[in-house]
């Protein structure tokens, strides 16, 4: 198992160059002109995703939801972000089709809801006037 592991690890730098050189063959400038515009705005995208991410997080702690979404999602894009800034047009097609899957629900990536509607604690009032607590009376 060891060694196909470390084969893959091989094989891709390996599968990466010769379709750069390939590519380099038939196209010339214009894959120096692509490779530097893909690292760019994967550049572009890991910025805009480290600056929106304490924003999304803040939103979705205020609406009720749950933060594992957002983190998933920042997360994805980040990977994604740095594939793209990788010379190569496999780690390209891997970094876009990263950025196609869709985020699911937080109940089916495994986490517990956070928001209002499940109550989990047997202990909360029926009313959400009424503050539930325990007391003491010190004289």
């Amino acid at each position: 198992m060891r060694f196909f592991v470390a084969l893959i690890l091989l094989a891709f730098p390996i599968a990466e160059i010769w379709l750069l050189i390939e590519l380099a063959d038939q196209y010339g400038w214009l894959l120096l002109l692509y490779l530097v515009a893909i690292g760019w705005l994967g550049l572009r995208l890991i910025r805009e995703e480290k600056a929106k991410f304490s924003v999304s997080m803040m939103q979705n702690i205020a609406a009720g939801g749950n933060p594992a979404k957002a983190v998933f999602g920042t997360a994805r894009n980040i990977i994604a972000g740095v594939l793209l800034m990788l010379p190569g047009v496999i780690t390209d097609i891997i970094a876009v089709t990263l950025l196609l899957i869709p985020i699911k629900n937080a109940q089916t990536l495994g986490v517990p809801p956070s928001n209002g509607s499940s109550r989990t604690s047997p202990y909360q009032a029926a009313n959400d006037d009424v503050i539930e607590g325990e007391f003491r009376r010190e004289d």
